[in-house]
């Protein structure tokens, strides 16, 4: 069983920045596509920023040019560097590892970590 546990979140005003960390455990890491989502009171979650095994990236538009995510596989881990921050940035962030092995789908959640930027 995969468990990511979240890291890095908390309370900062707008233009500073945070870097959120997401360790996983497993085997699977280096296989995963691994995601960051966020989600703000009475909002739909929604993908932020996605990483493939090879390294390839995309973002969401709002985020682009302000965020970046990279991974360390060696560690397991994944991170969200952001930067710029706004108020609209507000809301719980989570994790997601996204794996096919054979026939077998794997997708996870981490628990999230609250963003909160102050105006």
């Amino acid at each position: 069983q995969v468990q990511l546990v979240e890291s890095g979140g908390g309370l900062v005003q707008a233009g500073g920045s945070l870097r959120l960390s997401c360790a996983a455990s497993g085997s699977i890491f280096s296989i995963s596509v691994m995601g960051w989502y966020r989600q703000a009171p009475g909002s739909q979650r929604e993908l932020v920023a996605a990483i493939t095994s090879r390294g390839d990236t995309n973002y969401t538009d709002s985020v682009k040019g302000r965020f970046s995510i990279s991974r360390d596989n060696a560690k397991n881990t994944v991170y969200l560097q952001m930067n710029s921050l706004k108020p609209e940035d507000t809301a719980v962030y989570y994790c997601n590892q996204a794996a096919r092995r054979g026939s077998s789908g794997y997708d996870y959640w981490g628990q999230g970590t609250q963003v909160t930027v102050s105006s």
